[in-house]
């Protein structure tokens, strides 16, 4: 029986918005995905520490995806204490899913201009496909020649490579460019400024239950 491209999607998450989910609903339709699994995670190494807690941010996803048979949440990250390094993760789930069903890790494309600065960047790349969604803002093109020849030598021919291949493609998707991110949203919200057009009801309404990114 053939095997089709799984999928996850890490990030923050803090909070959950449209910015998230609308790009990577885009890139599933595109691609012939059934299911993304949304993973928080709870240390991120190269940003600044998450504003809610990580039960406050699984709780948001939980409530932003109920309904919606695209995804799932996995929580595991969340469970750890120490940096979440994507490599870990995908070495993880490579090993769960054994070596020949496809992976595909979804990043935004602001990620994919720094992704050679990555932890162990090569080998996230032999465990699984990347999955780009476009970013208002970031350059289509890497850095420097040299990042520039590694995105061409990697890029997926078409998309039946990332059903059939089990890791190792870069695909560039074409996904919607909103202007969101979880930054300004808190940014708003410190201000009491109304956000009700950036991320789900459900979202909103647990924010203002629980009294999050207040100053």
């Amino acid at each position: 029986m053939a095997k089709t491209l799984k999928a996850w999607y890490g990030g923050t998450f803090d909070p959950i918005h449209y910015g998230h989910i609308k790009p990577v609903e885009a890139i599933a339709q595109q691609i012939g995905l059934t299911k993304v699994v949304i993973m928080p995670n709870n240390v991120p190494p190269h940003r600044p520490q998450p504003e809610a807690s990580s039960s406050q941010r699984k709780a948001m996803i939980e409530v932003a995806i109920q309904g919606n048979p695209l995804f799932e949440l996995d929580d595991r990250e969340l469970q750890r204490a120490k940096p979440s390094f994507t490599v870990d993760t995908v070495e993880a789930l490579r090993k769960e899913q054994g070596g020949a069903q496809p992976l595909g890790f979804i990043i935004g494309q602001d990620s994919l201009l720094s992704f050679q600065s990555w932890h162990r960047y090569a080998d996230i790349l032999t465990c699984c496909h990347l999955l780009v969604t476009r970013r208002p803002g970031y350059s289509l093109t890497m850095p420097d020649t040299q990042q520039q020849r590694w995105l061409e030598q990697h890029l997926a021919a078409d998309i039946a490579e990332l059903h059939t291949l089990p890791a190792g493609k870069i695909f560039l998707a074409d996904t919607p460019l909103l202007p969101v991110s979880a930054t300004a949203i808190r940014q708003r919200l410190h201000q009491g400024q109304p956000c009700d057009d950036l991320l789900p009801a459900p979202v909103m309404d647990y924010i203002i239950r629980h009294g999050l990114y207040r100053r």
